[in-house]
């Protein structure tokens, strides 16, 4: 990736060019100290003046009132901020009129920002004040007050806090008045830039040290930039948070959102003192000290799938490369490329205002549809379908170009929704709510409704990325999230009635990601690189899931690594300094995924014969369990020694009802509810009780006695059998209201037993168990 710069020979302005803004992806206005605005159109390459400024205003900061409020939505910006010198901001309309200009600071107002709403403005000025006022330029507060000069300022993503600078401090404020505010030393020169991302909820700062650095909003260092030669005077984040651009004398850089640097260019512009990226996130202006208006067109962005890679060269221009016969397409397009995305054999392509969708297997002629608001912002792809996320809303499309649904639902801002925040498979979508982070929501691709009986997913701590798995059925679907402790957690997305279980699956987990054909997990560690070859296994049988893993060292990725793919048997992982490095995992646990999704138990296990390894036996053997295939679950859990479980499934053999056995097979699992439901149901209500009983679960055995009137005596004996082995006296309130004048008979007990059993011989005789033990539903 790289920035094509465009400069024109003879600068439009007199003097040094303070600040400059986008309306549109294709228009800009600059502010300069020759008092004058100037407007740019970038399609027909004309610039015009829009107002010439008394002479006594020389402007310092620009910046267009938000486009989107709510449901209002306007096509473009119409009116602008405009801090000056004179300790005044001026509220100017798109053609130019001044609509109200407000004495704000004493001394220069250095900047001045509207929140994410439009409800609010913010301006810092060379009095040390920080200052909040209406839409329409009424003082609101003093939100604080510095000894120093405030030279930038910064709305945090939910408009609830402000970042200033204050000399080597930043200082990020909430607005609630007894609310703790944070302070750290950031730089060890003076601040002039900062910006926080919406998106990514990081933080940029750029200072008179020469360095520029990234931060996390609790003010941890998460990069920091070898010095410069000059100082860093400009920093911007890309709308969508991927990218950000950083500007310093004869110096425009472009870097990812972890730091390093993508390109470097040297264009003659001195300082780079003001920079503002298009509403596309596809181009940059910069305000230069030499009176020029520099413009930079991001170009030669990637995207690799096997064995295809596709390569932005021009603004309209891809170009399609086939690694394994050296084949090279060209792909031309009628605007410009604003996103794509590569994936399960199809490009998707959004344009400024469409959407070309190409199949890997034929190049010349995509699919096109016309988008509903040109500004995409993000593309996710599954199998069958893809999504588009726009200013908007959320939409989903197949791959042959046909509307499918699209989700809503209450706060829904799509501006910070990306590729951590929602997830997509074939069945369902899966979108983190950016109001109460603990809180996922679910919805049906195939009707954009919620999901189930549309209960939201729930956890106890905030989430920070979630993927759904990509393979299977709708019952089964599962998805892996990362809380704010670094846990790895799992569930399932069904929500119909019982609060579905949350299982930690590891700790300290930094990234993770679906493989793109089969339902394994990888993800990072602290110091492992591991692979969940069956992550069910936790509901199977949580015991023999260390043995399902695959872990290796991940030392060589240096700090803060992240996985970008994992397709077929490969991990790609980029580390902090932007290489990539690629892993390559074993491809038989794939092959035996694709065996047990098709039934062939006779093959996986031939499979696993084959391959010797225990992770694969382990794995069938929780794969068995799951389909409750008990035959091919005896041989894998004896191939890796658990012999006590080996016992226990032969012993399910001897039970004479396919209602025990299943019942059994769930105890197996530790599903001890089901499994006495699936007895309850089947009219087995002595083998609910007993299966209670042997669990010692006491208060649930007598209750389920008193409820269905039968065997009361039978739990009141093995209660009072279980105390005389322990020397202990009843207690329990319940226990000893039954047991008042009731003489315990063992020998009509026993006859009882016998009789329940002997029933359910006789109810199941007429239908023979099979070799599974007739429970492949």
């Amino acid at each position: 990736m790289r920035l094509k710069i465009s400069l024109l020979k003879e600068p439009k302005h007199q003097e040094l060019v303070s600040c400059v803004g986008w309306t549109t992806a294709e228009e800009l206005y600059s502010c300069s100290d020759d008092h004058q605005i100037v407007k740019w159109n970038l399609l027909t390459s004309e610039t015009s003046q829009i107002v010439k400024l008394p002479d006594d205003i020389y402007p310092i900061d620009l910046h267009w009132f938000p486009k989107s409020l709510g449901v209002k939505k306007q096509t473009q910006a119409e009116s602008f901020v405009l801090t000056s010198s004179d300790g005044k901001f001026h509220l100017i309309s798109k053609l130019g009129r001044v609509e109200k200009s407000v004495e704000a600071h004493c001394g220069a107002v250095l900047a001045g920002r509207w929140n994410y709403e439009g409800t609010a403005l913010v301006t810092v000025g060379e009095d040390g004040q920080i200052k909040i006022w209406s839409k329409t330029g009424m003082l609101r507060s003093t939100l604080a007050q510095q000894g120093t000069p405030v030279y930038s300022v910064a709305w945090g993503p939910d408009s609830e806090k402000v970042l200033y600078t204050a000399g080597k401090q930043l200082i990020i404020k909430p607005l609630q008045p007894n609310a703790k505010v944070l302070q750290w030393k950031a730089h060890d020169g003076i601040i002039l830039k900062v910006d926080w991302n919406s998106v990514n909820d990081l933080i940029l700062s750029a200072g008179e040290d020469c360095k520029y650095k990234v931060w996390d909003s609790y003010g941890r260092p998460l990069y920091s930039s070898q010095p410069h030669e000059h100082p860093i005077t400009s920093v911007a984040w890309a709308p969508d948070g991927e990218l950000f651009a950083v500007g310093s004398f004869h110096t425009l850089r472009l870097c990812d959102k972890t730091g390093w640097s993508y390109a470097l260019e040297k264009p003659n512009t001195g300082s780079v003192v003001n920079i503002a990226w298009s509403i596309d996130g596809t181009q940059i202006a910069g305000a230069c000290g030499n009176r020029h208006v520099v413009f930079a067109h991001v170009v030669e962005q990637c995207w690799e799938w096997k064995n295809f890679q596709v390569t932005l060269t021009k603004r309209r221009t891809m170009q399609v490369r086939n690694v394994l016969n050296d084949a090279v397409d060209l792909l031309e397009f009628r605007d410009r490329v604003i996103k794509a995305s590569l994936n399960y054999a199809h490009l998707v392509v959004s344009t400024s205002l469409q959407c070309y969708v190409f199949s890997t297997k034929n190049w010349n002629t995509p699919l096109i549809f016309d988008l509903k608001e040109g500004t995409v912002s993000l593309i996710l792809q599954a199998e069958r379908h893809f999504l588009l996320v726009d200013g908007g809303g959320i939409y989903l499309y197949s791959y042959e170009g046909r509307f499918i649904s699209s989700p809503k639902f209450p706060g829904m801002r799509t501006d910070i929704l990306n590729a951590q925040t929602v997830s997509l498979s074939n069945d369902t979508i899966a979108i983190k709510d950016k109001a109460d982070e603990k809180i996922i929501f679910l919805f049906e691709t195939s009707t954009g409704k919620p999901l189930g009986d549309g209960k939201l997913l729930s956890h106890k701590n905030e989430i920070l990325e979630i993927a759904l798995d990509q393979k299977g059925l709708t019952n089964d679907r599962k998805i892996a999230f990362i809380d704010k402790n670094r846990d790895l957690c799992i569930t399932s997305v069904k929500r119909f009635g019982k609060e579905e279980q949350i299982v930690k699956l590891g700790t300290m987990v930094h990234t993770l990601a679906w493989n793109d054909t089969c339902n394994i997990l990888c993800g990072l560690q602290d110091t492992r690189f591991t692979v969940w070859y069956y992550p069910n296994t936790v509901y199977v049988d949580r015991d023999i899931l260390p043995k399902t893993l695959y872990e290796r060292d991940a030392s060589e990725f240096s700090k803060n690594p992240h996985i970008v793919s994992f397709v077929g048997n490969q991990v790609t992982i980029r580390r902090a300094d932007g290489s990539l490095i690629h892993i390559s995992i074993s491809p038989y646990p794939a092959i035996l995924h694709e065996y047990v999704s098709s039934s062939k138990w006779e093959d996986a296990v031939r499979l696993c014969r084959f391959v010797k390894e225990q992770t694969m036996w382990a794995c069938l053997a929780a794969m068995a369990v799951a389909n409750r295939d008990m035959t091919t679950a005896e041989i894998a859990y004896a191939a890796i020694g658990e012999i006590d479980k080996v016992q226990y499934i032969n012993s399910i053999k001897d039970l004479p009802s396919k209602e025990s056995k299943m019942a059994h097979i769930l105890m197996f699992s530790g599903n001890i509810q089901e499994a006495e439901m699936v007895l309850l149901q089947a009219g087995l209500v002595y083998q609910a009780i007993q299966i209670n009983i042997n669990l010692y679960n006491w208060e649930r055995a007598l209750e389920l006695a008193v409820k269905y009137k039968t065997h009361v005596d039978t739990v009141l004996a093995y209660r009072q059998k279980f105390l005389e082995t322990f020397g202990k006296q009843e207690t329990n309130k319940r226990y000893l209201q039954y047991a008042e004048g009731l003489q315990i008979d063992w020998e009509k007990i026993k006859a009882k037993i016998e009789m329940e059993i002997t029933k359910e011989r006789e109810r199941s005789s007429s239908s023979q168990p099979s070799k599974n033990f007739g429970l492949k539903y």
